[in-house]
């Protein structure tokens, strides 16, 4: 069985960075041959790892630390007063835990999301091929939160993986056209609900970038934890 001792890291060549416009970058990568099991995950996301499809990566650039790892301490977040009226006005979205898997539902609503919201980013154009190997496959304890409104209608999908101590929001994809109901930050609202309900402390929410002016919502979840020199430290 693979552990920390044994695992084994590659590191890739100098590449574009996705968050900060004229950066170079460099990503860190687990062996993909490697087993990682849910101990295994667990402890590589709190050291700031994240996972797409099969890979599991941090950032590793030579001269820049702007990516910081950020996690919700779940038992000791309150709400503002914006959060609370999101929660109010989609408390009619019924929320249903599906097994991961690729459907035309689904990726319909995926292709319109990519479509209208990144078409500027390195996931456009979305093609089903890109939908499964970015959220169906894994091999890790991972759900798919349907959250559809009172007609029946799928509205957004929260992808959530779920470790030993703790949840991570891997990826939330919703309906563009529905800018009142801010599906995204009521998404991981519903998800901090979640992990509190299932006694877990955190809710990881990937990187933040300060300069990257896409990852300021994540500010707005505090207290927040950031991931700084090795240390989980609490900002308020």
């Amino acid at each position: 069985m693979t552990d920390m001792k044994t695992l084994r890291f590659y590191a890739t060549p100098t590449h574009d960075c996705s968050y900060l416009y004229a950066h170079q970058a460099k990503t860190l990568f687990v062996d993909p041959q490697a087993s990682v099991d849910s101990a295994l995950y667990s402890q590589l996301s709190e050291l700031g790892f994240r996972r797409s499809g099969n890979h599991i990566y941090r950032p590793h650039c030579d001269f820049c630390q702007a990516c910081v790892s950020v996690r919700i301490p779940v038992d000791i977040f309150k709400p503002g007063k914006t959060q609370r009226r999101l929660m109010n006005i989609n408390k009619d979205l019924s929320v249903t835990r599906k097994t991961p898997r690729l459907t035309r539902e689904y990726y319909r609503l995926y292709e319109r999301y990519i479509n209208e919201r990144h078409s500027d980013g390195d996931m456009y154009p979305p093609t089903s091929e890109q939908f499964h190997n970015f959220l169906v496959e894994g091999n890790q304890n991972t759900f798919f939160y349907e959250f559809r409104d009172p007609d029946g209608t799928l509205v957004a999908v929260a992808v959530t993986d779920y470790l030993q101590h703790a949840t991570s929001a891997l990826y939330t994809f919703y309906d563009p056209e529905l800018p009142s109901r801010s599906l995204g930050s009521y998404a991981i609202l519903w998800q901090i609900k979640e992990t509190r309900r299932l006694g877990l402390p955190h809710l990881y929410l990937g990187y933040w970038v300060k300069e990257c002016r896409k990852m300021n919502y994540k500010l707005a979840y505090k207290p927040l934890e950031m991931l700084i020199d090795g240390h989980w430290s609490r900002i308020k």
